[in-house]
């Protein structure tokens, strides 16, 4: 009876092996999908929002039929379903090994743009470490660089803008932080950088009267004057203008006009008139 029940163990297990096989043989003998057919299921998917399936999907056409056509479009694809579920990474590693394969496909330039605005989506608030946002930048100044007359470009322009504006903010935090703690030298160098490096942005008024008030705290009377000056002249309707004049004169901004703080009668780049 032992030797009947090896015997049948036996022979149950050879056919599921051989079963096991067959089943193997008609997976590698099954003809793949034609690559239109797949893209449209993976389409399918990502208009009806399913977006973690039609990346698989798309995926699935590249690696069927990675020469056809479909499986460009589906490198695209898969990229912009993976933005949609807020996985960049991915996205970004799919478009990035997009652009080295086809540096001269006609989506190339959407690539870089999308490459640039999984980073710009990632910009957190300016409490938090601002190493995204310099990415951001990186990604949007390549775009223009690489595409100056596409509407990618204009619209990167636009976001390079507010992401400066960004990373200003994070400096302006800084900066108060120090003047806070009056450690004024410190908050000098941050409200400076700002002034220097990001004159464009809606902080700047801000960071020029904070560097009045900074070297009148430190006693440099000459400088918190100078930068006054800056300030009325280029920003004369601005509340922190208001707040720098009576800070150096004790009196409000309309008993005396903005040229008695020795404005500049020339503006061309304002920011020359600061010390280098």
């Amino acid at each position: 009876m032992k030797k009947s029940s090896s015997l049948l163990c036996v022979l149950l297990l050879s056919g599921f092996l051989a079963a096991c096989g067959d089943s193997k043989d008609d997976e590698k003998t099954k003809p793949a999908e034609p690559a239109d057919v797949l893209y449209n299921e993976a389409y399918g998917q990502f208009m009806a929002g399913k977006y973690k399936d039609a990346v698989g999907s798309f995926e699935e056409v590249e690696r069927q039929h990675p020469s056809s056509e479909w499986a460009v479009n589906a490198q695209i694809m898969s990229a912009f379903a993976s933005y949609q579920t807020q996985d960049y990474d991915t996205a970004i590693s799919t478009l990035e090994r997009f652009t080295k394969l086809y540096p001269s496909n006609e989506s190339t330039p959407y690539a870089y743009y999308m490459i640039a605005l999984c980073y710009y989506e990632q910009i957190s608030d300016v409490g938090r470490d601002q190493k995204v946002t310099e990415e951001a930048m990186t990604a949007l100044r390549e775009v223009i660089r690489r595409f100056p007359d596409t509407e990618y470009a204009r619209d990167a322009r636009v976001k390079l803008d507010l992401t400066q504006d960004h990373l200003a903010g994070k400096e302006m935090e800084i900066g108060r932080y120090y003047l806070k703690r009056e450690d004024y030298l410190a908050a000098v160098n941050r409200f400076r950088f700002v002034v220097e490096n990001y004159q464009t942005t809606s902080h700047v008024p801000e960071a020029l009267h904070r560097l009045v008030e900074c070297y009148l705290k430190l006693g440099v009377r000459d400088e918190a004057t100078r930068y006054a000056a800056v300030l009325g002249h280029n920003f004369p309707s601005s509340l922190w203008y208001r707040d720098s004049y009576k800070l150096l004169t004790g009196k409000q901004v309309a008993e005396q006009p903005a040229a008695s703080l020795d404005a500049p009668t020339v503006s061309p780049a304002w920011w020359n008139y600061l010390i280098p």
